[in-house]
């Protein structure tokens, strides 16, 4: 099991799981799940080829993709025991979820997904980084893992729904 400073993280990912996310933050971020499936759905059950839905599906991404990067911008920020290279490498991360976001309109749906669900699973592989050099709450990371895999799963069936 790999570790995350001197904790196991099978023990830590037990440890986090026990705390419980706070009523409204579940709804907030359970509730920003919703267009991801209604959008996905209707993508692959519209029988005249879903693309309105599909594409509202990406901009919607594409703007959650870009809201999460603030989480770090907010430690950068705030988080007093950060050095000087932990703390600009927390601005220019925070930054990077936007601008990939963007590109993604400029790219053709199929591709636009793929790189928007790369987007989602490589910021949460940051948040693990975030996480060892911040005081986030233990709940945050499951959550994380909840949101991040509706997310790249709508963009999935999304993009599936051409084939």
């Amino acid at each position: 099991m790999e570790k995350i400073g001197s904790v196991d993280a099978g023990a830590a990912w037990a440890q986090m799981e026990q705390q419980r996310t706070p009523r409204l933050v579940a709804l907030l971020g359970y509730g920003g799940l919703l267009p991801f499936v209604v959008l996905a759905a209707a993508s692959a059950l519209d029988t005249h080829g879903g693309t309105p839905w599909r594409l509202a599906l990406l901009n919607y991404a594409a703007l959650i993709l870009s809201f999460v990067g603030a989480l770090h911008w907010g430690v950068a920020m705030s988080a007093r025991d950060l050095s000087e290279g932990q703390r600009n490498a927390c601005f220019f991360w925070s930054v990077m979820p936007a601008l990939l976001a963007w590109s993604t309109f400029l790219l053709i749906p199929v591709v636009a997904s793929a790189v928007l669900a790369a987007g989602f699973i490589a910021h949460y592989l940051q948040d693990w980084r975030l996480l060892r050099r911040s005081g986030l709450p233990a709940w945050y990371m499951p959550l994380r893992l909840r949101l991040t895999a509706v997310a790249c799963l709508s963009l999935l069936v999304a993009s599936l729904a051409d084939f």
